[in-house]
């Protein structure tokens, strides 16, 4: 055989597994030399329309949009840069980070309630190390209410009891992640699981619900408050890449 054959033989299975789960999970994202690509969600509940900068230009055509908004991550330029968050109305700023894109990562800004009448923005750096033959789904956590400052989180089978094992993702604090910024996503097989969120440190359950995750996904699940009430949380599920908002899961005791 033609050894350009060979070659490309020898790397068919590698390149069918990168590209069944869709999206973005490319070859040259697993193989670190990509260029860095970021994404922005939305998760201020009743929040106004907001658009994205860079520097002083909308980036990624990211303009006027609203709860529950979820962009495909985009190529940037590896120059540092103001990425600023604004309402479309008034131009008021949400947040402002400066940031020097790296290549062969990926990264997330996310525009989450603050505190009494703020808001912020959250930088997530995902270094996506990930196998070039892996096909497990890749989920990370981020604690967006101020309503439940510190959280753990339980991502099992339906009949696990949680009395008897630890959280997946421990202590969870408000406008943070877990694993944290820097740090990989937690691979877990595909399959049907349960999400239970406790208060950290403790087994009381302050939200539940079944969640699936699929081959090759890259899950981000956030709490936002689904009140002002303490402990009321309802959780945004974002798969990176679908073209699709955020969806909503509300607490199913």
């Amino acid at each position: 055989m033609h050894k350009a054959l060979k070659f490309l033989a020898a790397f068919a299975p590698i390149l069918l597994v990168a590209a069944c789960g869709g999206g973005d999970d490319s070859i040259d994202d697993r193989l670190d030399i990509a260029d860095p690509k970021v994404r922005f969600i939305h998760a201020i509940p009743a929040g106004p329309n907001v658009s994205l900068y860079r520097n002083n230009e909308i980036s990624g055509g990211i303009n006027d949009v609203g709860y529950l908004y979820a962009s495909k991550y985009y190529v940037v330029d590896t120059a540092p840069a103001d990425y600023t968050v604004k309402t479309t109305t008034g131009a008021v700023t949400v947040g402002s980070i400066n940031f020097n894109p790296t290549r062969g990562n990926k990264f997330t800004l996310i525009a989450v309630p603050g505190e009494a009448t703020t808001t912020n923005l959250l930088l997530i750096n995902d270094p996506y190390d990930k196998q070039l033959t892996a096909t497990n789904g890749r989920v990370r956590v981020v604690n967006g209410s101020f309503n439940a400052q510190n959280v753990d989180v339980y991502l099992t089978a339906a009949n696990v009891d949680i009395n008897t094992v630890a959280p997946n993702f421990a202590a969870a604090t408000y406008k943070n992640a877990v694993p944290a910024s820097s740090s990989n996503s937690t691979d877990f097989t595909a399959g049907n699981y349960v999400m239970r969120v406790t208060t950290a440190g403790t087994k009381s359950v302050i939200f539940t619900a079944p969640l699936e995750v699929q081959t090759n996904a890259d899950l981000l699940l956030m709490t936002v408050p689904q009140s002002i009430a303490v402990n009321d949380v309802k959780v945004l599920e974002v798969i990176a890449d679908n073209g699709q908002p955020s969806t909503e899961i509300i607490n199913q005791p």
